[in-house]
């Protein structure tokens, strides 16, 4: 009895319309296959994800503390120095008694009080840079996570499907061999193959566990909130254009904070130097001399002489700390502009495989599997060659996911350093599973 071999295994593990796509520009994303996941799980979006995170990650709360208590110093810069009411008494006899009621204002000169102010609009620079560069990073991590969650779900499917071939090939082997038709050797192979397929199996589902399990510390979501991801993990990322780069260049997260940073010391050498300047006191008031039965009014100003103080060190280290701040702004925006070119340049790099992998490889792959699938079928190939072919092709694919995975995480990367907010979206445009 023939057993047709050929169409079973095809069935069992024929490649999907965005593996097996070679058509169409560079820059289309194949069409994306479900996320495999029990019909009972519950799943989340990267929109949903993203959500939970920004509302309930403790560093981002820390960041708004911050920025809330920049908004206190500010209204305390506008402040001006309190009166003093003061009162001395000359002599302890009633009848010789002098008492002397005074109201002293001190006056700041030199900007001192400008100069304050614009300190605190700095630090509250400062403080939106800081929490924009760490809603930029909890984004990242978790569209991360997330991305590691949607592939490590690709993989369970291929394996699972792996498995499926793997079964129908022993079970085929086993069939032949009671036949006579091939040695018991060949249905060992089978066996080991198997075997091995399961193995693959255990450790991507293991994988994926991992990967809800980070999504879901990403998030902050307690255990049990999800347990898959929707989306399209096959959606290929589009590299950045170059204005959205040079734009996203000037305006980086880390840029930004940098260059408030620096601002914010210019404003501190600004306070510094308004120190130099003495203040003004006035005093004004009432004496009554109880000897000569009198009232008298008494007026004062006072100024320190900055003899042995004159804030000259305090300005120095204001100053060097200025023109360290300017030049960490430029390492840090070298740093960001290197980084990024470098994640474009893997994101170019990954999309390009991925692209020959589905125009070529995946086909040819696909094309030599069922080829000896069907002339062992024929009973012109050993057993052997549909395992060659069989491991091939897996590693055909396993190479296409990783590249899919090396794509979404050099544009993730690169959204961090941009501070894009709407990256990778595409995974949940309509339409899509």
């Amino acid at each position: 009895m023939r057993l047709h071999l050929a169409p079973l295994l095809a069935a069992a593990f024929s490649i999907p319309a965005s593996f097996a796509q070679t058509g169409g520009a560079a820059t289309a994303a194949p069409s994306a296959s479900p996320a495999v996941a029990p019909v009972s799980s519950k799943t989340i979006s990267l929109r949903e994800a993203l959500e939970t995170a920004l509302a309930q990650n403790p560093e981002l709360k820390s960041a708004r503390y911050e920025l809330e208590a920049t908004e206190g110093a500010r209204q305390q810069s506008t402040s001006r120095p309190n009166p003093t009411i003061g009162l001395d008494v000359e002599d302890t006899r009633r009848a010789t008694r002098s008492t002397t009621v005074l109201l002293t204002q001190p006056f700041e000169l030199g900007g001192k009080r400008a100069a304050r102010m614009a300190v605190a609009d700095r630090s509250r620079d400062v403080a939106e840079a800081q929490l924009a560069a760490q809603t930029a990073q909890v984004r990242a991590a978790v569209t991360s996570a997330y991305f590691d969650a949607l592939v490590a779900q690709e993989r369970v499917r291929l394996a699972e499907s792996s498995l499926s071939l793997a079964e129908g090939a022993s079970a085929a082997a086993n069939k032949r061999v009671t036949a006579g038709k091939i040695s018991p050797v060949d249905e060992t192979r089978a066996r080991v193959a198997e075997s091995g397929v399961r193995i693959e199996l255990l450790q991507a589902r293991s994988e994926l566990r991992s990967a809800i399990y980070a999504l879901r510390a990403a998030t902050g979501a307690p255990q049990g909130a999800f347990d898959a991801v929707s989306g399209a993990a096959l959606e290929l990322p589009t590299p950045v254009n170059d204005a959205e780069l040079a734009r996203g260049l000037a305006d980086a997260p880390a840029v930004r904070q940098a260059q408030r940073d620096s601002e914010r010391f210019a404003a501190l050498a600004e306070v510094e130097r308004s120190r130099a300047t003495p203040d003004l006191t006035v005093s004004l008031g009432a004496k009554r001399d109880a000897e000569a039965g009198r009232n008298m009014a008494v007026f004062g100003v006072s100024v320190p002489i900055p003899v042995f103080d004159n804030n000259r060190g305090a300005q120095l280290e204001s100053l060097r700390r200025l023109d360290k701040a300017i030049s960490d702004a430029r390492v840090t925006a070298t740093r960001v502009e290197t980084e990024a070119l470098l994640s474009q340049e893997k994101l170019l790099t990954a999309r390009a495989e991925v692209e020959s992998l589905q125009r070529e490889v995946l086909p040819s792959a696909q094309g030599a599997y069922d080829a000896a699938a069907k002339g062992f079928d024929l009973g012109k190939f050993g057993f052997l060659d549909v395992l060659d072919a069989q491991r091939t092709l897996l590693a055909a694919k396993g190479q296409y996911l990783r590249a899919l995975a090396e794509a979404h995480r050099s544009r993730i990367e690169l959204d961090r350093l941009l501070g894009i907010s709407e990256q990778i979206t595409s995974a949940e445009r309509p339409g899509q599973p």
